[in-house]
């Protein structure tokens, strides 16, 4: 993992992508994000979700039914006393959120996101 991606980071991000935290649902305003683009992490600025994979799923948090190819890395997460399955970015190590199979069709998958790892970038 690259040292210098940390610098750049708020006190919210380092904790939610280097200590696997949680931002409160309903705070991104990422929520409402609703132009045509791509969503990047703020970590390394790789390219992770396509906003056609975007989805209002009610849970409080970005969501989205795929990721682009190859970019997450998966982890069991037994925080809450249940299994979860954790997603990482796969370039610099950053814990994003969690997939749940609760989503919709075609894959049934809810990538569920903490917007402040997100970066937004309009077409």
């Amino acid at each position: 993992m690259n040292s210098k991606l940390n610098k750049d980071l708020t006190p919210e991000q380092h904790h939610i992508l280097r200590e696997e935290g949680t931002e409160p649902p309903g705070s991104s305003p990422l929520n409402q994000e609703k132009r045509e683009g791509d969503y990047h992490c703020v970590g390394c600025d790789t390219k992770l979700f396509s906003s056609s994979a975007k989805y209002e799923s009610g849970s409080g948090w970005p969501s989205f039914f795929s990721s682009l190819p190859g970019v997450f890395e998966t982890k069991t997460d037994m925080h809450t006393g249940y299994a979860r399955t954790e997603y990482h970015c796969k370039k610099c190590g950053g814990h994003h959120g969690h997939i749940f199979d609760d989503g919709p069709k075609p894959t049934g998958k809810r990538f569920c996101n903490n917007g402040l790892c997100l970066i937004f970038k309009p077409k």
